[in-house]
């Protein structure tokens, strides 16, 4: 009888500093959280600012599809700068094609780029990207400031700069159109301003 009496006063001492444990680690997962916060678009000063009226673009594109950037619109329109030798665009395209496919009603994308035409219709068939706008032109490139691809400027139905950044993912992706939504320039600013 003295066993069994001890072996269930140390099972119900075992069970107590489990949940003790338990408690513990999920605080420390919290505060682990609060650390790594989601990591947004890496955004740059270079080029026409969040809140910025994003200079106006009439241009055709690679099909010969007439494309204009800047000023008023129906939707926002997301800019995504990349390049067929770039390896994290490809891997970007999916993502892309999805996005055109379920917000097609509230986002315009346009793809940019620029060089040679005939290289980037073959990356176009290749990837199948057919239905979305690509432009070639270095004067866009050049007037948002874009140094390093992918990179993504999201403009407002408005035509002003929503938001903007190098984009390495999925997740960075979302995150422009998420701080579009939120009415922050970034997620870190959203952040930042939630905390305080």
């Amino acid at each position: 009888m003295d066993a069994l009496t001890i072996s269930i006063v140390l099972l119900w001492a075992a069970v107590i500093a489990l949940g003790v444990m338990l408690w513990a680690l999920s605080r420390q997962v919290g505060v682990l959280f609060e650390r790594v916060a989601p990591m947004g678009a890496l955004v740059t000063d270079a080029g026409p600012a969040v809140g910025a009226a994003s200079p106006s673009f009439n241009l055709r594109g690679i099909q010969s599809e007439p494309v204009v950037i800047g000023g008023a619109s129906a939707t926002p329109t997301l800019i995504f700068f990349l390049a067929p030798t770039c390896p994290v665009c490809k891997k970007l395209i999916p993502v892309l094609k999805a996005l055109a496919r379920d917000e097609k009603r509230r986002l315009s994308i346009v793809l940019a780029s620029d060089g040679e035409q005939a290289e980037h219709l073959r990356f176009v068939r290749e990837q199948g990207l057919e239905a979305l706008p690509y432009v070639l032109s270095t004067e866009l490139g050049m007037s948002y400031r874009v140094s390093r691809l992918p990179y993504a400027v999201l403009l407002d139905a408005q035509g002003t700069v929503a938001a903007k950044g190098l984009v390495n993912s999925r997740e960075q992706l979302d995150s422009l159109l998420n701080a579009h939504d939120m009415g922050a320039p970034t997620i870190q600013h959203y952040l930042g301003g939630s905390a305080a």
